[in-house]
């Protein structure tokens, strides 16, 4: 994880100061990570084997995600509380996702429901009432900004958002609010071409 993420002020979770995320259900990487926590978040109906498998790899905490757009209401409730029996410390829904699933996820869990933003056209207030207890932003090359809208608005709420790939992106990120980052890593197969190359070099 870059190191500039350690300038974060971080957000707690059960006791857990948590200041990096990294954004993958690759269980190599998920076992060689020096992230805080893990945002296992895909883009396919929530499964619960996949959400097994990775509980059981991850050494850290794991952020699941549990639908909210195509998935939705008594399934992702059935999701979130599968989450929480796993270990989960916290439940991530998608940016569609209606009060009326999150108010049946907070019915059945205890731990955090993070709610995905990827734009300032959001009724927080609605959302914050319904359950939410994060706020997990994502919103490609606006995210500073919506970021920045959110805490001039809401001074106290936790923050995650995406960071991009380089230190500037990431400052600007934790400068307009963030208290926490998701980082997406490189692929297993693009780490395993450098080893490769490496070994071409070295005449392996």
């Amino acid at each position: 994880m870059p190191s500039i993420i350690k300038q974060a002020s971080g957000i707690y979770f059960m006791g857990r100061k948590v200041r990096s995320l990294v954004y993958t259900t690759d269980i190599a990487i998920i076992r060689n990570t020096n992230a805080d926590a893990i945002l296992a978040v895909y883009p396919f109906t929530p499964d619960p084997a996949i959400m097994q498998a990775i509980n059981i790899a991850a050494d850290k905490p794991v952020f699941a995600g549990v639908g909210g757009g195509l998935t939705s209401g008594k399934r992702s409730a059935d999701m979130s509380l599968f989450a929480e029996s796993l270990g989960s410390i916290g439940v991530v829904v998608n940016a569609p996702t209606s009060s009326e699933t999150i108010k049946m996820i907070e019915d059945v869990v205890d731990i955090p429901i993070l709610l995905t933003v990827v734009s300032g056209e959001v009724d927080f207030d609605e959302k914050f009432a319904s359950g939410i207890d994060v706020l997990n932003v994502s919103g490609g090359h606006n995210t500073p900004k919506i970021v920045a809208e959110i805490r001039k608005k809401y001074p106290e709420v936790p923050i995650i958002a995406t960071g991009g790939h380089s230190d500037e992106t990431i400052t600007a990120v934790l400068e307009a609010g963030a208290n926490a980052i998701t980082y997406t890593p490189p692929t297993t197969s693009s780490l395993f071409a450098r080893k490769m190359q490496e070994y071409r070099e070295f005449g392996f």
